[in-house]
């Protein structure tokens, strides 16, 4: 009686062994079929890359959040790495990634040799856009989200006199500029500008002089950085001299929280999670070739107001203008 009793305990535990030893493979190849379903992403950062408290910080947040949701894996280089963009992408083209990213216009041309070389593969350039037909393009519509700005900073300022800080002069700083000076035209068409593109994005000591000579020569008491680390180092200026500033990209309020009375955010997560979802939910195709963000689909926007208190007329003015701006009843001048 008991042998028998020893032989099917015995039996018993061989059979819960065999059946954790299943449970325990059938896991495994759970976990490497959901692994080979996910995208792989790769993306090549802005110049300045990871740390510029702006526009790589804001792409890589989106990355994280679909990465987080398990729907995507991702690698990314920055040049401090790789030295050239060409020797960036050629490094993500053989690392087998579904689809590559260009963060930014600058490097339009490596990705275009890359996208060239390798006509199976997906690409996306950011703040461009492309001809061939494997490059997608994500852009937004920045001069939306700085005619609100532009407005916050007349409504901040006694001395009439805004400044714009930018880092190196394009197309696409101009968008910033002429929607920054028309919506603050729209509250006081009397308001001046002083503009001073640096020549670099990455450079604080050449923001906080640029602001510096904008507020001792010109009497400037609030200014808009479009400049990456460079107008990191104006807001942290405008701050010291006890002057108003805006930041762009992400919500720079905590870079000078006595000055920056609100950031022009350029929503780069929200698109790069948009744009990824539809691509891995489309058999890695994209609806949209040209994928454009602004006002209506939270693809640019203002932050919250901080240091001031806009009175209930000014903060209905600011409504009304961001009402006006999706509805198509503004229109901003690209060409000013």
């Amino acid at each position: 009686m008991r042998k028998k009793t020893f032989l099917s305990g015995f039996t018993a535990l061989i059979a819960i062994m065999l059946l954790l030893s299943a449970c325990s493979s059938q896991q495994a190849t759970t976990e490497a079929a959901t692994a080979t379903t996910k995208t792989k992403v790769g993306i090549v950062l802005s110049d300045i890359g990871l740390g510029d408290q702006s526009y790589s910080d804001a792409a890589f947040r989106g990355l994280i959040k679909a990465r987080n949701e398990e729907s995507i894996i991702f690698d990314y280089k920055e040049i401090s790495q790789t030295k050239t963009y060409d020797e960036a992408f050629n490094q993500l083209t053989k690392e087998d990634n579904d689809v590559i990213i260009g963060l930014g216009y600058i490097m339009k041309d490596s990705l275009e040799k890359a996208a060239k070389a390798n006509p199976n593969k997906q690409f996306i350039i950011v703040d461009e856009t492309s001809e061939l037909p494997n490059v997608a393009s994500i852009t937004f519509k920045e001069e939306e989200g700085s005619f609100l700005a532009g407005a916050v900073a007349a409504m901040a300022s006694t001395s009439n006199r805004i400044g714009f800080i930018g880092g190196v002069e394009s197309p696409l700083l101009h968008k910033f500029q002429s929607g920054f000076e028309q919506g603050a035209r729209s509250i006081d068409p009397n308001v001046s500008f002083i503009t001073n593109y640096t020549g670099d994005f990455g450079n604080p000591a050449v923001g906080s002089k640029a602001a510096k000579d904008m507020i001792e020569n010109d009497n400037v008491d609030v200014i808009y950085t479009v400049a990456g680390l460079t107008g990191v180092g104006a807001l942290q200026e405008a701050q010291t001299q006890g002057k108003y500033a805006i930041g762009v990209d992400s919500d720079q309020f905590f870079v000078a929280e006595k000055a920056v009375l609100t950031s022009m955010i350029k929503n780069v997560d929200v698109a790069l999670y948009s744009a990824l979802q539809s691509f891995a939910k489309n058999n890695h195709t994209f609806k949209d070739k040209d994928m454009v963000f602004g006002l209506t689909d939270d693809g640019v926007g203002l932050t919250d107001i901080h240091v001031i208190q806009l009175t209930a007329e000014q903060q209905k003015q600011l409504e009304d203008l961001k009402k006006k701006l999706i509805s198509g009843e503004i229109k901003i001048d690209l060409t000013s």
